[in-house]
């Protein structure tokens, strides 16, 4: 025992960080793999492809949590408007998808714009004709947003709940602005009856197997994102923001830059997965900007753990599944089973699924299935002075 800790306390640090990042990074693409190949074989084989397509969404809905995450978990800011940047994910592919029409259309309209009197596509739809540009609002849209109100808040140093109000706020500003925009986005019904993307088949099994592994893709990318971001010195600058800004702004650092860029990045993640949800399940409508998502989404976030990223994951696709399988089951009494399990998170959990592991978890698990080792120190077994009082004793 004491030869393995001091050979191990010998190790340089250098190698020590590159161990564990290819560690962690062999598990990522072992997950990623079986998420591909394995879980869509198992779905196919018991007859279940349809949750394919649903775990696909869990997916996209996953990578809106890792934003909130690193928001909330790492940076202290609780928003409770992710929503907002979701939908305009979501919107901004949708209008590429309502644009793509057959080789033999004669009118090259959504077909909700003639119900409303709407003869001539209004200039802001003719940009989203083009991928590229789609792509880029996907991008750009959540961020320059997230930025502007970033900046208004952090730099009158609003924080605590009264940052969490402000993004609800927004969130029913864009709900109701959304909601009323009947003749451009067809209002309250949203945007639907997706027919084709590149000129195959949106509905195809084939298109959405596409989509989930692209998902998949996008996932590992944010993931690696949010965890490069919360490594090293700016990791450890965000924790400081978090823990105590005040003590980092006399450090020097002015924290409303910081606060900006990290709540566009997560601005721009909800977007991403906005706009994987939304050709997945078909529709993308104001609901998806309601107060009640955006609250749902910390929840996921709260759930698995926060700041820890991997809890972030977790929490979503469990609490969406127990939401899934539970409807399914009891139909009438399933919201009663996923308020148990909340309040189960929040007083006997309150780290989260990660954090009990990390913790209580781990003795736990030591207890059970091995003895607990004591850690010792070799370099006191090798003290002179140890060495000597040990003799005089024994005498």
């Amino acid at each position: 025992m004491i030869e393995d800790i001091s050979k191990d306390s010998s190790t340089p640090p250098v190698t020590k960080i590159w161990r564990s990042l290819g560690i962690e990074v062999a598990v990522g693409l072992a997950i990623a793999l079986i998420l591909i190949f394995v879980i869509p074989a198992i779905f196919n084989a018991t007859g279940q492809a349809f949750r394919i397509t649903m775990l696909g969404r869990f997916l996209a809905l996953a990578i809106v949590a890792l934003g909130i995450d690193l928001i909330w978990g790492y940076t202290g800011l609780l928003s409770l408007g992710h929503g907002v940047f979701f939908g305009l994910g979501g919107y901004a592919l949708a209008m590429h998808l309502k644009l793509q029409f057959p080789a033999d259309a004669t009118e090259k309209l959504p077909s909700f714009m003639p119900l409303y009197g709407i003869n001539k596509l209004p200039a802001l739809w003719e940009p989203f004709y083009s991928f590229q540009f789609t792509v880029l609002a996907i991008i750009l849209i959540p961020a320059i947003v997230g930025a502007i109100l970033g900046y208004l808040v952090f730099r009158n140093r609003i924080r605590g709940v009264y940052f969490s109000i402000l993004t609800q706020a927004t969130t029913i500003i864009f709900f109701n602005f959304f909601n009323g925009q009947q003749q451009y986005i067809n209002g309250t019904n949203g945007l639907t009856d997706f027919k084709t993307i590149f000129g195959y088949d949106i509905n195809a099994p084939e298109t959405q197997q596409f989509f989930y592994i692209l998902t998949v893709v996008f996932l590992g990318l944010s993931y690696a994102l949010c965890r490069w971001l919360t490594s090293g010195r700016f990791g450890r600058l965000l924790i400081a923001l978090r823990d105590d800004e005040n003590r980092a702004r006399f450090s020097g650092y002015n924290p409303t830059g910081f606060k900006v860029l990290v709540f566009a990045i997560s601005a721009v993640l909800a977007g991403i997965g906005g706009a994987l949800f939304t050709p997945q399940t078909g529709i993308i409508s104001p609901k998806s900007m309601d107060i009640a998502l955006s609250i749902e989404m910390v929840i996921w976030v709260a759930v698995g753990g926060r700041a820890t990223l991997v809890g972030a994951l977790i929490g979503t696709i469990l609490v969406n599944f127990a939401k899934s399988l539970l409807s399914e089951q009891f139909p009438e009494v399933w919201l009663f089973f996923q308020g148990a399990m909340f309040l189960i998170v929040v007083m006997v959990l309150p780290d989260g699924l990660v954090g009990w592991f990390r913790t209580s978890g781990v003795l736990l698990f030591q207890n059970i299935f091995g003895r607990r080792q004591t850690v010792t120190y070799p370099s006191l077994e090798l003290d002179p002075e140890v060495q000597n009082e040990r003799q005089n004793l024994r005498d």
